[in-house]
């Protein structure tokens, strides 16, 4: 098993950080670049969310952690921002055309798709979500 974590400031100019650290540990795991790939946007998206709209006033930090075992990637996302379940929205309705459509839930429903598991919880005032991919 190969476990790694990174706790960083929620913002934005921070994402390149967030996914060379993902990168570099999926290469140490040997994972397939088309795999590496899909991992990444998933952490790009959701990490872009944490540090948009987890802390309205103030900033603060996310915990980006990284696990390998048995042939799966889980990487977990620990921030103390506002409390927000992604996985409670209704899925937007990607057969209206864009214009009709709210503005929203597009990342989310895309990191669903290319994910094997997405799981929310909010636990000691933390929002931790989760995201599995098969890698091997």
């Amino acid at each position: 098993m190969m476990k790694a974590r990174l706790e960083i400031p929620a913002l934005r100019e921070n994402l390149s950080q967030v996914t060379a650290f993902v990168g570099e540990r999926l290469e140490e795991f040997s994972c397939g670049m088309k795999l590496q790939i899909q991992l990444e946007t998933a952490v790009e998206e959701i990490f872009i969310n944490i540090a948009s709209y987890a802390y309205p006033e103030n900033p603060g930090n996310a915990v980006v952690e990284l696990t390998c075992e048995n042939g799966t990637a889980e990487i977990t996302f620990t921030d103390q921002g506002v409390p927000f379940d992604p996985l409670s929205r209704t899925d937007p309705d990607t057969t209206l055309p864009a214009e009709a459509r709210p503005i929203g839930g597009l990342g989310i429903l895309m990191v669903k798709k290319m994910m094997d598991k997405v799981t929310y919880r909010r636990e000691n005032g933390c929002n931790i979500l989760s995201i599995q991919k098969k890698i091997q």
